[in-house]
């Protein structure tokens, strides 16, 4: 059976500014009213990090917007979120982490199929800006070719 999922919010900034050199699969603490607020769709992921706090992963800078019926049961919006990850996944973390240059970024917060809110959390190094420079230097020529491609087939 196919796992279905839904995307809430992705993180794009996330590949400009890093190389991802590996992805894992993460579940988040979240109170009811922050699970309803995210099928609406009312999350951004941008400047957000994940830390390695005695050996658990915390969640920063997720904004969360209140859930527009909730009540006193609503959250600040920019509370920090516990993940959910394997023993031995965090261990990783903890090494890779204390390594020069890596850090944890999410890039992408869905729904999985058994309804759970899922977040796939990436270990990236940071790019220079050369990198960010050739990196659009590279899409902007792949871009072209498309393009070029395009019109000769749309000529014959």
């Amino acid at each position: 059976m196919a796992r279905q999922v839904k995307i809430i919010a992705t993180n794009k900034k996330a590949y400009h500014d890093y190389f991802v050199d590996e992805t894992f699969e993460a579940g988040i603490v979240l109170t009811g009213t922050e699970v309803k607020s995210l099928r609406e769709n009312k999350t951004n992921l941008r400047d957000s990090f994940a830390t390695v706090r005695r050996g658990e992963v915390w969640l920063h800078n997720v904004h969360i917007s209140p859930y527009s019926h909730g009540n006193r049961s609503n959250v600040r919006v920019d509370r920090e979120r516990k993940l959910l990850l394997h023993k031995s996944e965090i261990r990783y973390l903890i090494g890779k982490t204390k390594e020069r240059g890596y850090t944890l970024v999410p890039l992408k917060l869905y729904l999985s199929s058994g309804n759970m809110v899922k977040l796939e959390l990436g270990l990236a190094r940071g790019k220079k800006l050369y990198d960010k420079r050739e990196a659009i230097a590279e899409r902007d020529q792949k871009r072209d070719v498309e393009r070029a491609l395009r019109e000769r087939t749309k000529g014959e």
